[in-house]
């Protein structure tokens, strides 16, 4: 039945059913586009039956369940257990509107192991195999390899993760194999991919902690000043918030806590201080440079985290299309 609604209508008939909070929160990380049609919706549908509420709602269940099976296990893991919950017929058909197929992403069996297991017999292995490994892999995991290796070795697969362009499907299968027999996985065939690049490389750096980061950068300056440049000017710094609009700080701090903002803040230049300061009421720029001063002593790794956390909220902003972060190379605009 719920096929007789289109998309935005469904979106419309979950935002009347989440409630003013939830749907307040989702409205919020759509575009002013997609907020316009859901709304417009909302104002259309008038009169539905609870059948109709609950089919919609039920599709939404599936599909979510269904997308985050694929996300731990892959399409045969989601397929057997959405066929054990609704039947081979419907597992296809869920799997069909979520737009998966059958083909495995490479190196799938590594993304269900441990990473402390991934990095214990990676770390042995030639920097080249270890650099295609990780750049098949999600970013997070990834990161989290790259943080184990050694300083130099680090640097190393960096440097080589960045310079990869496009690896042969023959190339990629001789190491997925090699590696299945290591951990008596069963791997599925891979397709041919773009893997590699400066992009990735700062979408693992991205994700990885302060120190890991300041590693990288120092050991990839080592070896190539050059790629450095290019890498740093594509990541977003915690001083880079200096370059953000003020409507973009403001966003950003009304989803930080005070605390944390204030323990970010401990040491930091000047101008960035000023910036975040100057986008706050006075009483609250008062209030928080107090709070700075009354810290005292602190560790720089509890900075680098919290100066960390405020950077992952700027970064999911703007994936969101909420703000703009404007990097290294990118053109100026003229408003």
């Amino acid at each position: 039945m719920a096929q007789k609604f289109t998309g935005t209508q469904k979106a419309a008939i979950l935002i009347m059913q989440a409630g003013k909070e939830r749907a307040a929160t989702v409205l919020r990380a759509l575009r002013e586009q997609e907020v316009a049609e859901i709304m417009a919706e909302v104002a259309r549908l008038h009169h539905l039956e609870v059948n109709e509420i609950e089919e919609v709602l039920n599709e939404f269940s599936e599909i979510h369940t269904a997308r985050a099976h694929v996300a731990q296990g892959g399409y045969s893991t989601a397929r057997e257990l959405l066929e054990a919950s609704f039947g081979g017929t419907k597992a296809d058909e869920i799997l069909d509107n979520l737009g998966v197929t059958m083909v495995a992403a490479p190196f799938e069996f590594l993304r269900r192991a441990d990473t402390r297991q991934v990095l214990t017999y990676l770390q042995d292995e030639h920097p080249q195999t270890i650099a295609l490994v990780l750049a098949h892999l999600p970013a997070g995991p990834a990161a989290a390899v790259l943080a184990g290796l050694g300083r130099e070795l680090q640097a190393d697969v960096a440097h080589r993760i960045a310079v990869m362009d496009r690896t042969s499907p023959e190339i990629v299968r001789a190491v997925e194999t090699t590696l299945e027999r290591k951990l008596s996985s069963m791997l599925q065939p891979a397709e041919m991919s773009r893997v590699g690049g400066v992009d990735p490389l700062v979408n693992i750096i991205n994700r990885s902690d302060r120190s890991t980061e300041r590693q990288i950068v120092e050991g990839l300056e080592a070896l190539d000043a050059a790629l450095a440049d290019e890498v740093k000017s594509r990541m977003f710094m915690f001083e880079d918030i200096v370059n953000l609009d003020d409507r973009s700080v403001q966003l950003v701090l009304r989803q930080v806590e005070g605390n944390e903002l204030a323990l970010a803040l401990k040491g930091v230049a000047d101008p960035v201080r000023d910036k975040i300061t100057s986008n706050l009421s006075t009483r609250a720029a008062e209030n928080l440079v107090e709070e700075v001063e009354l810290l005292g002593a602190v560790r720089l790794t509890q900075v680098e985290e919290a100066q960390q956390s405020i950077i992952r909220t700027i970064r999911q902003l703007e994936e969101q299309g909420q703000i703009m972060v404007r990097r290294g190379n990118e053109d100026e605009f003229v408003v």
